[in-house]
């Protein structure tokens, strides 16, 4: 495979982090940009000694230059506790940074990918969610800084495309797990596993029949790196997640068996806009990518908890 010049925006983070490892992997040259508002050195340390790698501290809100044949943009937090912190800078990440990856593929005639979300399809009302599916979304909720902010940013990226010819893709992110989760990021997966490790009750907001589908982290970069690299013209929106859906319950009740906790479990009111769905129809992904998550939540789960045993 020929050497590529690879920026990663968010390359610091959870997703971003296994991203940069892989296209190493690969041979590639990679700038990995991040601001280390949510993402870690720690989750880029063992790659700073490589020849082929830099990382440059900067957010992306701000103009950033640099020579590229691909840009991955997945900076922007990603967790109701991070993006809900500062809604107004999430918004400013969304689209500024998002104007600002573009302007750089035009000016380089690079090819961008934008890494959108499930959350762009809200509270959905039809179950699976294809990808001409509109959403369900409030505009104005707590969690309208991320939800509106990235179909601001799909927005833009078309928009880019039509007028300037850039060579965009869309994915659109389902849930994703893996190592490298931040401990305090208030995702359903992390809380869980650090409540069964310490011994803590599991808190379910609702009573736990609100579904999710559940992507291993290596599953979701083979998909990202596909689709950077599909056909000509091909844009997406793709969606990228496991198919597989399960309730909130049923997840606490595997966490507890995996680690062998006596954790109780207890419940919460259900916060506003809380989705009660999520499940990808993959269809799109199958067909284009050759691209289905393979690893199942049992082993996946397993080494997300070896991995969180690490830390505490």
């Amino acid at each position: 495979m020929e050497k590529k010049r690879i920026v990663v925006t968010g390359g610091a983070g959870f997703i971003g982090s296994h991203l940069c490892e892989k296209l190493l992997e690969q041979g590639n040259d990679v700038v990995c940009v991040d601001n280390l508002f949510t993402g870690s050195k720690d989750n880029i340390r063992h790659l700073m000694d490589h020849p082929y790698f830099e990382f440059m501290r900067h957010d992306i809100i701000e103009p950033y230059y640099v020579e590229t044949d691909q840009i991955y943009n997945l900076a922007c937090p990603a967790s109701p506790i991070h993006y809900q912190y500062d809604p107004i800078k999430t918004s400013k990440t969304c689209v500024l940074g998002s104007l600002h990856s573009l302007g750089l593929a035009k000016r380089c005639h690079a090819r961008v990918l934008q890494a959108s979300t499930s959350e762009v399809y809200g509270d959905p009302e039809i179950n699976p969610q294809p990808e001409e599916y509109w959403g369900h979304v409030n505009c104005v909720g707590v969690r309208s800084c991320y939800d509106e902010g990235k179909r601001m940013a799909e927005t833009l990226f078309f928009d880019y495309y039509r007028q300037h010819k850039v060579d965009i893709k869309i994915i659109r992110i389902f849930n994703t797990y893996g190592p490298r989760m931040a401990i305090n990021d208030g995702r359903v997966v992390s809380n869980f596993i650090v409540q069964a490790l310490k011994g803590e009750d599991i808190t379910i907001y609702g009573q736990g029949s609100q579904t999710r589908s559940f992507c291993y982290v290596d599953d979701l970069v083979d998909g990202m790196i596909k689709m950077m690299n599909s056909r000509d013209g091909f844009t997406g929106p793709v969606n990228l997640g496991n198919s597989r859906e399960f309730t909130i319950l049923e997840l606490a009740q595997r966490v507890i068996e995996l680690t062998e906790s006596k954790s109780r479990i207890i419940f919460r009111p259900l916060p506003q806009d809380d989705p009660k769905q999520r499940k990808p129809l993959t269809d799109l992904a199958k067909k284009e990518l050759d691209w289905e998550a393979e690893i199942q939540l049992t082993e996946g789960l397993k080494k997300t908890i070896n991995y969180f045993r690490t830390k505490i």
